[in-house]
């Protein structure tokens, strides 16, 4: 299958300014999305969509393709994921004159990823052909069985469907999973459909201690001495 990576990088950010190319242990955050593609011999083409000259130029440098730059609708604060990634697959298709049978999105604010999450992903999606995505998750920490929501000067149960679910004892709560961030990868087809996940989405498992999320200084700084341990 024709798989090509998607790397969202757009030029503002409110938390941490340029966060998509802020160094991390001496590399551009940017940087280790394209390497960890450009590893995976299953990827076709490496593809950074953004609306900033300087980061194209970042991504570049560091082997990734940028045939275009993303239009200032698709480069909003609020502009969900939908829009960039249809916008990126259509304009692909004309630049490599092909057609893309997978699309994967590799998020820059997830620098540390585990080996071997792409070739998971598409085993999982050839294993399934029925499934429209694939998403990696890990087992919630905070329970939603666990959360509140205000009503007036009191509290209720975020969860309304089970009784009290707030005192249920851990043994009995439900497993729940929450999105990581590290890898999504969709079919064409779901993406055409008005998607990036579509109806049938698989699950892809990793560990609370393979996964950081960069969202916050405190984040870069907990990835910096993430990587000194590695060491």
């Amino acid at each position: 299958m024709n798989l090509v990576t998607v790397i969202p990088a757009r030029g503002g950010s409110k938390s941490i300014p340029l966060k998509n190319i802020r160094l991390l242990h001496g590399r551009p955050l940017i940087d280790y999305s394209i390497r960890y593609s450009l590893a995976c011999s299953l990827v076709q083409h490496t593809v950074v969509s953004t609306d900033c000259e300087q980061i194209a130029a970042i991504a570049r440098h560091s082997g990734a393709e940028v045939p275009f730059l993303r239009p200032a609708e698709h480069a909003q604060d609020l502009t969900p994921d939908f829009p960039v990634f249809r916008h990126a697959l259509l304009a692909l298709e004309e630049f490599y004159q092909e057609k893309i049978d997978l699309l994967l999105l590799l998020r820059p604010t997830s620098p540390l990823r585990p080996p071997g999450l792409i070739e998971r992903a598409v085993a999982l999606l050839q294993a399934h052909p029925e499934a429209s995505s694939v998403r990696s998750v890990a087992v919630a920490k905070e329970h939603p069985y666990r959360q509140w929501q205000t009503d007036g000067p009191y509290m209720r149960a975020a969860e309304e469907r089970v009784f009290e679910p707030y005192n249920l004892p851990r043994q009995l709560l439900p497993l729940r999973y929450f999105q990581t961030g590290d890898l999504e990868m969709m079919r064409r087809q779901t993406l055409l459909d008005g998607s990036i996940s579509g109806p049938r989405v698989l699950p892809l498992r990793i560990d609370h201690e393979e996964m950081v999320d960069i969202d916050h200084e405190s984040d870069l700084q907990r990835a910096e001495r993430k990587i000194d341990a590695r060491r």
